[in-house]
């Protein structure tokens, strides 16, 4: 049986973390159908894919950083962006950052956010199996009960192209302002471990999730669909996100 999609309208998507110390990077790019054939060329695929010729204005107080057209790989994560700006983002967790971005076809989109304070690791704690020669890693810090706090931990091993685990969390349903997460016994001696704890806004958590749950769910025809829960707006209704970040990230090596 044949089945009459409707004509796919594509969204203009937006990516945009501010990481204090780093410079103001922004994504700029255009969805595509699910069906829609993949380019296998990069400069074409990068020409339907990038969105050109817009004005991009990062505000907060009475300063305001423009962002300047141009390709720019963030040496931190190796992510592509196509709009930098070479001032560095403040050390600032109480003014409200505004983004305003005009298109060349005279699309308005806006957001606003702010940067989390930064949480520092307390420790790291290595853990050897009691009953083989396999070891787990453990990583504690301190969270303020007096507020609702938004987290992502990644743990690498060897390198950060190379994912362990993944996820977020929330401390609403904690009972103290200690927090710990861990892992599996899968590590051996020499493996070298890094374990990264970024403290997000609420909007960054809802929109992550969003996407692990669209990840899992893609190719599934038994999963429900996943909508993208987004802070920009616009008239045309456009995805993605703009948030302030802050990490802290530590390593430690397995040894006896």
């Amino acid at each position: 049986m044949d089945i009459d999609l409707p004509a796919y309208e594509n969204q203009t998507v937006v990516e945009s973390y501010l990481i204090p110390g780093q410079p103001f990077f922004l994504l700029l790019t255009r969805s595509f159908s699910y069906f829609d054939p993949f380019p296998v060329e990069t400069t074409q695929f990068l020409e339907d894919l990038l969105i050109e010729g817009a004005e991009v204005v990062i505000s907060y107080g009475d300063k305001k950083v423009v962002l300047a057209e141009q390709l720019f790989i963030n040496p931190f994560t190796g992510k592509l962006y196509n709009y930098v700006s070479p001032q560095l983002v403040p050390e600032d967790f109480t003014s409200e950052f505004q983004l305003e971005i005009r298109t060349k076809e005279g699309e308005i989109i806006t957001s606003t956010t702010f940067i989390p304070k930064p949480i520092i690791t307390d420790s790291l704690v290595v853990e050897k199996s009691d009953i083989d020669t396999l070891y787990r890693i453990l990583a504690y810090w301190t969270d303020d009960p007096n507020e609702d706090n938004y987290f992502r931990r990644i743990l690498n091993i060897g390198t950060t192209d190379s994912v362990y685990v993944d996820f977020t969390l929330d401390d609403r349903l904690l009972d103290s302002s200690k927090i710990v997460v861990g892992s599996g016994f899968d590590f051996i001696i020499g493996d070298t471990l890094i374990n990264t704890i970024f403290h997000v806004t609420k909007d960054y958590y809802d929109f992550a999730n969003s996407v692990f749950i669209a990840e899992s769910s893609n190719g599934n025809p038994f999963s429900q669909p996943s909508t993208i829960r987004s802070n920009v707006k616009g008239a045309n209704n456009p995805l993605g996100i703009f948030s302030g970040i802050t990490l802290d990230q530590k390593t430690r090596v397995v040894s006896e």
